[in-house]
This record gives structure tokens, sequence and C-alpha cells, in this order.
């Protein structure tokens, strides 16, 4: 039996994961945390083997909460659950000790083969994450230009339709309304698209977006 332990600031994402996991004969949800300060004070009563973490949250994030884990808790297993696809921050999270990192759009199957990996000490990256590092391995070799239709490969569809709605002038509130979301996954695909197109500001991701052909007319 694996015991998991949720930590992510959402109650509605915890109970979906909490729901995808009690169907595992294999896992066993043990425990539950809105960020990192609350999981640290629940550890010491709670036999755990692995961490589901949540990157983006308050009081203690997730990447301050592995680096705490790894000093506290250096057998404890720990599988980042991120929205951003970007490697610069898949790089840090993986150098702060995470033993792998899943993205929250990802299938229940690859969720519960994560979990799984790591708890049997193994390294785990999300499917989507090594295709994409792998297609910009090729294009670094390869080298024709980045188009328009070749940039927007790279976007996630969430990402995709965010672009489109910051286009037209929507807050990150706006856009977390229109789709549904919160404001603080609004918030970190927007921080996904400024790095992975190099702009500094959301007028430069814009004018990027408008000269790759990447909006909707």
């Amino acid at each position: 039996m694996i015991r998991v332990f949720l930590v992510d600031d959402h109650a509605i994402m915890r109970d979906g994961l909490r729901a995808v996991l009690s169907a595992e004969p294999l896992l066993q949800v043990v425990g539950e945390a809105a960020n990192g300060q609350e999981l640290l004070g629940q550890l010491p009563a709670v036999p755990v083997d692995v961490v589901l973490l949540d990157m983006n949250m308050p009081v203690l994030d997730g990447l301050s909460t592995t680096r705490e884990l790894l000093v506290s808790y250096p057998r404890l297993r720990i599988l980042m659950l991120s929205m951003l696809t970007n490697e610069h921050t898949i790089a840090e999270v993986l150098a702060a000790g995470a033993h792998g990192y899943v993205l929250k759009n990802a299938d229940k199957s690859e969720i519960v083969t994560a979990i799984q990996a790591v708890a049997a000490g193994k390294r785990f990256l999300c499917s989507d994450i090594g295709l994409g590092l792998l297609e910009k391995l090729v294009g670094l070799q390869g080298a024709a230009p980045t188009t328009g239709s070749n940039a927007l490969t790279s976007f996630s569809h969430r990402e995709r339709e965010i672009l489109q709605l910051v286009a037209s002038g929507l807050t990150n509130q706006q856009i977390a309304d229109k789709l549904f979301t919160s404001r603080r996954t609004v918030e970190a695909h927007r921080q996904s698209l400024l790095e992975k197109t190099g702009a500094k500001n959301t007028p430069a991701l814009v004018k990027y977006a408008m000269e790759q052909g990447l909006l909707k007319s």
C-alpha cells in the first residue's frame, strides 16, 4: 500500500485527486493540506510514502516545501503537480529534490503511474513534458526559424485560450471566471506564456502573438 499525502490550496483539486486515488486498491490517501506549512505541521503524526505537491500555493509553495522536506524527511518521495511546462521551472523543481513532475491536466492513469513510479524509487516526468522537451531539442538541432504555426504547437490548448483572452484585454480574474478556473492557475499559465515566448510583459506577449499570427481575428 502506498500512502499518499495531498497538498493543494484548492479544495476542489484535492477532492478530485482523492476520488481518483481512492479508486486504486494499492493507494491510500492519508492526509490533505492547503499549503506546505500545513503539511509540515501534520507529517510528524502521519506515516507517508509519497507527497503529491502543488507548485503554486500561498504561505509555503511547492518549491520551498520540497527543500524543507529534503532536509527534514529525506526518505519521503515527492511528486510535484503543476500547470507550468517550461524547462527552467521543471529543472529547478527537480534540482530542489522532487522525484517527479506531472501536469495537473494529465490523464488520471498517468498521475497514478507517476505516484507508483516515485514510490518505487524511480524518477518520473509527465509524458507531455518529455515530448515537449524532445521536440525542442529536435528543433534546436534542426533548424528552421520558428513560424507562427510551430510556435502554436508548443502551447497547450489552455495556454492558447488564455493567450487569446489576454490579447482581448481581460484581467486574470476575468479570464479565470470565463474558463471556470482559479486566478492562480491563470497566473501560472500567463507566466508560462511569457517564459515560452521570451516576452518581458503582457504588451510584449500580445505583440509577439500578433506577429506570429497566433491570435484569432
